[in-house]
């Protein structure tokens, strides 16, 4: 209940924390664990923490395997994750229970058209050009970014220098960047930025996109509702907030830094290492001292904390 109350208020954060506690109680009712689950998957779509949710609802759905929210949420999760086939076949799933369900007959619809069109590729590439936003003004709005001392990355296609049409393609208009999932940096009503942020994590090749990353938040305080139950893929139990270390990487000179999760997203992209490509900034997350961390970071030169 305290966790509906919240998600009517629209903080979604409290929410998760809510529902987590209601999770952690272990009532042994299945039926109000899947609820419990698709109610906290509900809250972490609209965080934008995608990949959280899709966990929620992969969880809800085992406990209860009718449960149509959780179904529908998973569909939505998978639709922002770009990954039709899957949608399509939890819409169908959906709809053996429910004929009739007008939201999953349209997703169903729209994922066929779009699975097409679905995108490859990964989203750290090679950084081949430079666009610095206090040059001429090219762009309409990047004065916002001038003014906060952040560097955007174009692009080119392969063959000519222009933005190309895929996951590099990053354009302003009035200040609104379609950033490579299709979200969107955008100017709130106090003037403050709030930027879609890929959360990467190699050693499990497992991804979080938050949709609007206010530009002072702090990273700690993301992980922390990212984080409040353990993520399935987690099997060692080692990606708890307070045992991660982030970094972005200077791809042009092939070294790291290490992130200060105490630092807002702002003091980070103001970096003069930092470059944000194709609209939406990119943090790599590892468990700390990890093997993993170890042999990735090996040959590399890393500039930590």
């Amino acid at each position: 209940n305290e966790g509906n109350e919240y998600f009517k208020e629209k903080d979604y954060g409290r929410a998760v924390a809510a529902y987590s506690e209601g999770l952690r109680r272990r009532c042994g009712d299945a039926e109000l664990d899947a609820v419990l689950l698709t109610n906290r998957a509900a809250a972490h779509f609209h965080l934008g923490n995608y990949r959280s949710a899709l966990n929620d609802a992969i969880q809800a759905k085992k406990l209860k395997p009718t449960h149509l929210k959780a179904i529908m949420r998973g569909a939505l999760c998978y639709m922002e994750l770009k990954n039709f086939l899957e949608a399509i076949a939890w819409c169908e799933e959906g709809l053996q229970i429910d004929p009739k369900e007008k939201k999953l007959v349209e997703m169903r619809a729209k994922a066929d058209k779009l699975k097409g069109k679905e995108l490859g590729g990964t989203f750290l590439g090679t950084q081949t050009g430079f666009c610095t936003p206090c040059q001429g003004g090219a762009v309409l709005g990047t004065d916002l970014l001038c003014e906060r001392n952040i560097k955007l990355v174009l692009e080119p296609s392969d063959e000519e220098e222009e933005v190309s049409d895929g996951l590099a393609e990053i354009s302003l208009d009035g200040f609104h960047s379609d950033s490579a999932t299709g979200a969107k940096v955008h100017l709130d009503a106090d003037g403050n930025l709030n930027w879609p942020v890929l959360f990467l994590y190699p050693e499990h090749e497992q991804t979080d996109f938050t949709v609007a990353f206010h530009e002072n938040s702090r990273f700690i305080d993301h992980l922390m509702v990212m984080f409040a139950e353990l993520p399935p893929w987690d099997l060692e139990k080692k990606y708890l907030p307070n045992n991660l270390e982030l970094y972005f990487e200077d791809e042009e000179r092939e070294e790291m830094y290490e992130v200060n999760p105490e630092h807002t997203l702002l003091q980070v992209l103001q970096h003069e290492r930092y470059f944000v490509k194709a609209g939406t900034p990119t943090v790599l997350v590892f468990a700390k001292r990890s093997p993993f961390s170890k042999k990735y970071f090996s040959g590399k030169k890393v500039h930590r904390l």
